[in-house]
């Protein structure tokens, strides 16, 4: 296959858009605090307001896989994958009010710190060392998976890629910390809307018109409402998309270093609340463009598919591919497409660099500090190593990316990772906000046989492959379609081999396991180390008699009313001064 053109201008308009992002990082060094305490570092010394952390909240995640994957999700499978939407409207105000409120009123820079503090030291380990693993690996291959689609069609080398977008995004990263993360990933979030409006605009263009594009989609399948299915194994139906979708978005908009160290970033918790609020239609309208954007590429290939044409091998190169046929007339249109796409890694990778070097320094160094010296490593010591530490991860992106290539399979099992991971953590902390009974050997062992689990079913296989809408090739030219398309199709039919019942489930699923096992064994083993004395939660309680509990560790509607019940029971023992504190309480509240 011919490589595809970048001219001049489409080479300028990217070059200018790599230079803005480094300026940036640059201006927020010098300006202000100029980054020397860790608190405006890591935290952006909580001055930040709603409008950019909330746009930073919906960048961090959705990477250059997101919209690459997204839109091809639409072109093979149909639009159903919009239904998941629905589940982050029902699932953020669970974030914002069982979950934000309890590390808001710590005000910790790792996440992790709370676990500490709610079942003990090893929690907050396992659970670090979880996530740690889970973004290392992410960020790798939210580098290599763009450079290695934008290769084979626009003729960009995949090193050069991978080491330009690497440098800029650790050198705004670690000059700038996390306010140079949060503006840069404003400015992206719009080259990544218009990555995909590009995308759309083009192809209407070309159709006459927005209405064409729905019509074909109609005509061959590609819109789907309903699937309410009660099969597990069917790969999108409404239930795995709501529920899979609310357990997924709480792993990440709830319990995830990355967002909550951006939402603790602003003024007060009303801000970080709205932030995430004003996170739900930025979120959407990304999510449903990018959708559609799948719809306007089959529109373009409706007659004759790339994949199954030869052109292309992945169906991650369709999206790279149709801005090379497409945009070439636009002078720097195509640059301003592959802008777009590096700015959704940037945003990832530098999210994933902050997040860890936060995490390197609360939950390793400062730890490991006082165990050897017998102190506490104070601020101004500490923003230098921190800084050390951010630029380590950003070489280490680089290197993971460059080493991705040879891994095969390990590429897929990076995706997988960060499924597994998220549902046996987001069960840990709900066990944590949600419960009093619970003790940390309990949730420790839930927390270990649902990773175990989720690695199983995430990992463990043959998996069947989904099978695609179908597509045609009666519009290509007569070249070797006949011998591809029948290699395709021989690889998709034949005998039906038998797949073990777990791996033939919907990777929806994959999570809500993770997060139900971790939940119940988690609970129900507390309850039994708790009965034979071999555990306990004395740790919440401020007194020894366990009647004064630490209501700031859990969730605000579930503290009140536990405080409501505790005030209750005195009033037996002590009626007038149980009346006083009552009337204290109720205020307060």
């Amino acid at each position: 296959m011919p490589l595809g053109t970048f001219d001049i201008w489409d080479t300028l308009v990217l070059v200018s858009i790599l230079i803005i992002s480094a300026l940036i990082g640059i201006y927020y060094r010098y300006t202000g605090g100029k980054q020397k305490t860790t608190q405006e570092y890591l935290m952006a010394d909580q001055s930040m307001t709603t409008f950019p952390v909330s746009f930073s909240l919906m960048a961090s995640f959705m990477s250059a896989i997101s919209l690459m994957g997204v839109s091809n999700e639409s072109y093979q499978f149909g639009t159903l994958f919009g239904a998941i939407n629905i589940s982050y409207v029902l699932s953020t105000p669970i974030a914002a009010y069982i979950f934000l409120p309890v590390f808001y009123r710590m005000r910790t820079t790792s996440v992790y710190e709370y676990l500490e503090r709610r079942f003990g030291h090893a929690t907050r380990l396992a659970a670090s060392m979880a996530f740690t693993l889970q973004m290392v690996l992410y960020m790798g291959i939210a580098l290599y998976a763009p450079a290695l689609a934008l290769e084979a069609v626009t003729g960009i080398p995949r090193g050069t890629a991978i080491l330009v977008l690497g440098l800029v995004c650790t050198f705004y990263s670690t000059l700038g910390g996390l306010k140079a993360v949060l503006i840069t990933d404003v400015f992206q979030s719009f080259l990544m809307f218009a990555a995909i409006f590009a995308v759309i605009g083009v192809t209407a263009i070309r159709a006459g018109g927005l209405g064409a594009i729905w019509d074909v989609a109609q005509e061959r399948g590609r819109v789907q409402y309903f699937d309410f299915s009660m099969d597990l194994t069917v790969r999108h139906t409404w239930w795995s998309l709501l529920i899979g979708g609310m357990v997924t978005y709480l792993s990440l908009y709830g319990v995830n270093q990355t967002q909550v160290q951006r939402l603790l970033s602003v003024h007060n918790l009303k801000s970080a609340q709205s932030a995430l609020w004003w996170n739900l239609p930025i979120l959407g309208m990304l999510s449903f463009s990018t959708i559609f954007s799948g719809l306007a590429i089959f529109y373009y290939y409706r007659d004759c598919d790339p994949v199954l044409n030869g052109r292309i091998k992945s169906r991650d190169q369709l999206m790279p591919l149709f801005a090379v046929d497409t945009m070439g007339q636009y002078p720097g249109l195509c640059g301003l497409f592959v802008s777009g796409i590096f700015s959704a890694s940037l945003s990832t990778v530098s999210s994933a660099v902050t997040s860890l070097s936060a995490v390197t320094l609360e939950d390793y160094l400062k730890p490991l500090y006082k165990t050897i010296f017998k102190r506490t490593l104070i601020d101004s010591q500490s923003t230098l190593p921190t800084k050390i530490i951010a630029c380590i991860y950003g070489l280490l992106c680089i290197l993971l990316a460059f080493g991705a290539g040879s891994m095969g399979g390990v590429l897929q099992a990076s995706l997988t990772i960060f499924g597994v991971v998220g549902g046996p953590l987001l069960g840990i902390f709900t066990l944590g906000v949600c419960t009093v009974r619970t003790n940390q050997r309990g949730v420790l062992l839930g927390f270990l046989l649902g990773l175990t689990f989720s690695f199983w079913i995430g990992f463990g296989g043959p998996k069947p492959a989904p099978t695609p809408l179908p597509l045609s090739t009666t519009g290509c030219e007569l070249r070797n379609v006949t011998e591809v398309a029948q290699a395709v199709q021989a690889t998709m039919s034949g005998a039906e081999p038998h797949f073990f019942w777990l791996y033939r489930l919907s990777y929806l699923w994959f999570c809500v396991l993770g997060f139900l096992i971790t939940i119940a064994i988690g609970y129900c083993a507390s309850l039994t180390l708790t009965h034979f004395n071999m555990a306990d939660n004395s740790q919440i309680y401020f007194d020894k008699c366990h009647k004064q509990l630490d209501y700031d560790l859990f969730a605000p509607i579930l503290s009140r009313r536990w405080r409501r019940q505790q005030l209750a029971k005195q009033a037996h023992a002590n009626p007038d001064e149980a009346l006083t504190k009552l009337t204290l309480a109720t205020g307060a509240i």
